[in-house]
Formats: C-alpha cells, sequence, structure tokens
C-alpha cells in the first residue's frame, strides 16, 4: 500500500519544515480516524505528535516521523516514531522534567507527550540524534 494510503501497515513523512510538522498531524489525524479512535484519543495523540515533530524539527535539526499500524489480536493502535541525527539529548531525566527546556519553549513537550500516550519510549546520544516512540491503543 502506499504511504498517502491510511490503510497501510508503515510508512514514513521528513520533517524538514514547518510545512512538514503539519503534514504529520494530518497524517496522524488520518490514521487515527482509519483506527476509529474516539475524539479524544485523536486529539491525544495528534497533539502528541505536533509537539514531538516540532522538537525533531527545532531540537533536532530536522529528521522524520516513521508510522505503523498495530494489531496484537485483542487491540488495534498506532505507534509513532521521531528521529533525528541532531545534537541528542544530554539529561533525559531533566528533559522529562515539567517546566524545563533547552530553549525558548515552555517545557511541555516531552513530558506532555508522555502523558498522552499509553507507552513512550526516548532513546538519545548527544552527537548522534534522539527516538522518541509513542504508542496509543484502541
Amino acid at each position: 500500500m502506499a504511504a498517502d494510503d491510511p490503510g497501510a501497515t508503515a510508512g514514513s513523512i521528513p520533517l524538514k519544515s514547518e510545512e512538514d510538522i503539519v503534514a504529520s498531524r494530518q497524517k496522524v489525524r488520518l490514521l487515527c480516524q482509519h483506527l476509529k479512535f474516539s475524539l479524544v484519543d485523536q486529539t491525544k495523540m495528534i497533539t502528541a505528535a505536533s509537539e514531538l515533530s516540532r522538537n525533531t524539527l527545532i531540537h533536532g535539526l530536522g529528521g522524520a516521523m516513521r508510522w505503523e499500524l498495530l494489531d496484537d489480536g485483542l487491540r488495534r493502535g498506532l505507534r509513532l516514531h521521531f528521529e533525528d541525527q541532531g545534537p541528542g539529548i544530554p539529561d533525559l531525566k531533566l528533559a522529562l522534567t515539567d517546566g524545563w527546556t533547552s530553549k525558548t519553549g515552555m517545557g511541555l513537550g516531552l513530558p506532555g507527550s508522555k502523558r498522552l500516550v499509553h507507552e513512550f519510549d526516548l532513546q538519545s546520544t548527544p552527537g548522534a540524534g534522539t527516538r522518541v516512540s509513542i504508542t496509543r491503543w484502541k
């Protein structure tokens, strides 16, 4: 299936510009609708994706969002991976603290995104980039 097909089981979107952030939100909305997520669950996933897309662009200096539809037999879900080759995060614990920011933001992107999803995984190596994976189940 094509990456622009909402029924495709996986795909990716580059995150190199503000327009790509908009495209990532639109893609996540379509995927959530395809999975028949409630409006509240759609909003949570789209909000988390928007925050992480912006982080990938601004802090990671660009990267990509990969997505995959999940089916474990009992439930269906959506997993998103935000990956960059940027400077990385030197202190993961600090980065997940509400209110802390390395730039001028509000410091809610990572911890806020974590609260909006069922599964959250953050991996980062200074000088080698960051990968954040989030999952929401129906």
